[in-house]
């Protein structure tokens, strides 16, 4: 077989599964296609065969009650096995087996108040899109196993993502790695490979060898249920529009920018549409679909917003925008010690120090994250706490700005932050590191990306109260909030009913703190606000806002406590704290543990349980002995 296409047709309930077979001859034998569609239980077959007529042919089989294919988060990923075998009197010549999830996939793009919608809507569900960037995992490819991939892939959909982009400046990946993300429920976003660079399309023998890259890897990927939507190139279009790449007293820029436009506008996009017609194409991430024109619109289109990382801006700079659909944005972090150990030694624990800024993928990466921490926290007391607070501050960098989003997700339609993975040990803009470590940002993403959100949008004494619906069903719920010390004396507090449409966001109520937190010079500095979300008795979710930034509130030692269990294969941590204990890091010397919560705020007179999985061959003891904590006050105290 030189060619399957396999393709659904989604109507009245009933899917149509076909196959257009074309085959390579080099004799008269008749051929005889067959498709056979498994379901995913494995108990009923559907089966079809055709003659082919010259060399091609297409078969069908219609598919009642199908069992639907579902993004992370929405529900199921049932993946149906289809085979398509070729037979020459009686002996199969070939075989094509793969698996197949059915669903639809569309991009929404209507004119709307704010300009020009940008969502993904899957089996008829409008989805806010919830991920990261993916990068090459490794430096060298060949390394990567298939549990190695997996982590990064469970990871992700543990953190409750159901997108990644595939970056423009890595590769098509392995096998592996796709039929991963059909079993998660990742959906991807997958740009061609180009990226940031001018690229000699007005070259017929550049435009050849692209037309079989193109080629061989849509044929290769189109049956996927994973694919959402294919891409031009990375910040390309940003190039020409706004990096100075375009000079019209220049004939050679002029005549590279027309191949620009000419071939991701008009033969690229030619070329996907004759391989894929059922997916959806867009010309470059960012773009706003209009050639060189505002690549980064607030209006239509994606976005990729730097200001905070590359321009020094402040977190608050992420609630002034409102694009159509993050596709880009990032903060950096040191990866944790035990991965800086691997190629630094103690002796270089400076970020200043060579190896320190030869590990770093920014050119001032590291100065920018030491800025920025001035910004919200003191300066650490040594290297371990800079590590530990570098991951925090990326992570509130984050939080601040997908919560924003994600409140304001009848005009927002997805967030992808920079990245997901590590391709070598580093300081970079990753949530997990190269050795697969989650850092703070995973966990916060775990709570930022979770199915509802509570957060707050805090303006000085002034705290929303919002919650975020990602259900396909209506919510009810409760809010209960209070203005305490940080010793944990209630001054004001309250309780507010929640009740939500499905995939809606509302802000649920509004409290001003003015009197309280000006009574005197320091109140600001001895108060936070909390608000706690409750469905029925079950309590889900706890978030805190300061009137002041970190590094000004009055923290004293919490007096941290940890009670260690053991439930079957699991450890369990009940964690107490006399004070506010900000950002409590635990951590076993020896084991890479993952912990249900982690980077989590301890009020005082409450109780926080987190476990994680019983490192193997571990005693009770063991883990006990090996059990690190730490939480903000002591990153300078």
């Amino acid at each position: 077989m030189e060619d399957v296409h396999l393709r659904q047709q989604h109507r009245n309930g009933t899917v149509t599964l076909s196959a257009a077979v074309r085959a390579e001859r080099w004799d008269n034998v008749p051929l005889v296609a067959h498709l056979k569609v498994t379901t995913p239980n494995g108990r009923r077959t559907y089966e079809t065969h055709l003659p082919l007529e010259g060399n091609q042919g297409q078969l069908a089989v219609r598919i009642r009650n199908p069992q639907l294919w579902w993004p992370n988060g929405y529900g199921e990923q049932p993946l149906y096995d289809v085979e398509v075998s070729l037979e020459a009197e009686g002996t199969v010549q070939d075989r094509k087996q793969v698996k197949m999830g059915l669903r639809t996939v569309d991009l929404v793009r209507e004119p709307d108040a704010w300009g020009e919608s940008f969502t993904f809507v899957v089996n008829g569900v409008p989805v806010f899109m919830k991920g990261s960037d993916w990068i090459p995992a490794d430096s060298f490819p060949t390394r990567m196993s298939e549990a190695q991939y997996e982590h990064l892939i469970r990871s992700a959909a543990e953190s409750h993502q159901n997108m990644l982009r595939i970056w423009g400046g890595g590769f098509y990946e392995d096998e592996r790695f796709y039929d991963l993300c059909d079993r998660y429920g990742m959906l991807l976003w997958h740009d061609f490979m180009f990226a940031c660079y001018i690229y000699p399309h007005d070259e017929p023998e550049f435009i050849e060898n692209l037309r079989h890259e193109v080629n061989d890897n849509v044929r290769r990927l189109r049956h996927r249920a994973c694919i959402a939507l294919w891409c031009g190139n990375n910040e390309m279009e940003q190039g020409w529009a706004d990096w100075g790449w375009t000079n019209p007293n220049d004939p050679l820029r002029v005549l590279e920018r027309e191949a620009y436009e000419k071939f991701f506008y008009h033969t690229l996009p030619e070329w996907v549409h004759e391989l894929d017609p059922d997916r959806p194409y867009w010309p470059s991430s960012a773009s706003s679909n209009v050639p060189f024109q505002a690549p980064n619109s607030p209006e239509r289109g994606d976005m990729h917003y730097w200001d905070v990382w590359h321009g020094r801006k402040p977190f608050t700079a992420y609630r002034q925008q409102f694009p159509r659909f993050m596709s880009e944005f990032g903060f950096q972090s040191l990866p944790p010690m035990e991965t800086i150990a691997t190629y630094a030694d103690p002796e270089d624990w400076n970020m200043t120090s060579y190896i320190m800024e030869h590990h770093q993928r920014s050119g001032n990466g590291n100065g920018l994250m030491v800025a920025q921490m001035t910004d919200s926290f003191r300066l650490p007391k040594d290297f371990p706490s800079l590590s530990y607070l570098s991951m925090v501050l990326q992570a509130e960098g984050i939080r601040y700005g997908v919560e924003h989003w994600r409140r304001n997700k009848h005009r927002v339609s997805g967030t992808l932050y920079w990245q997901l993975n590590d391709c070598w040990p580093v300081a970079s803009w990753s949530s997990i590191d190269y050795y697969g470590r989650w850092k703070a940002l995973h966990y916060a993403a775990k709570r930022f990306y979770a199915p509802i959100l509570l957060s707050i949008e805090d303006q000085g004494a002034l705290m929303e109260v919002h919650v975020t619906s990602d259900l396909t069903e209506a919510w009810q719920g409760q809010v209960r909030w209070a203005l305490q010390t940080l010793d944990g004396e209630t001054l004001r507090s309250g309780e507010v009913a929640v009740s939500l449409a499905a995939l809606q966001s509302a802000k649920v109520c509004s409290l001003d703190f003015q009197t309280e937190i000006e009574a005197t010079l320091d109140r600001k500095r001895e108060v936070i606000f909390m608000a706690d979300l409750y469905q029925g008795e079950k309590h889900l979710a706890t978030s805190v806002a300061t009137f002041v930034p970190n590094k000004h509130l009055k923290l004293v030692e919490p007096g941290l406590n940890v009670q260690v269990s053991r439930s079957g294969k699991q450890a369990v941590f009940e964690v107490t704290a006399h004070s506010l204990a900000r950002f409590v890091e635990l951590k076993l010397a020896g084991a890479d543990a993952i912990f249900s919560d982690n980077y989590f705020d301890v009020l005082p007179g409450r109780k926080v349980q987190v476990t994680c999985v019983l490192p193997q061959g571990w005693t009770l003891a063991q883990v006990k002995k090996a059990l690190r904590v730490q939480s903000l006050y002591h990153s300078f105290a």
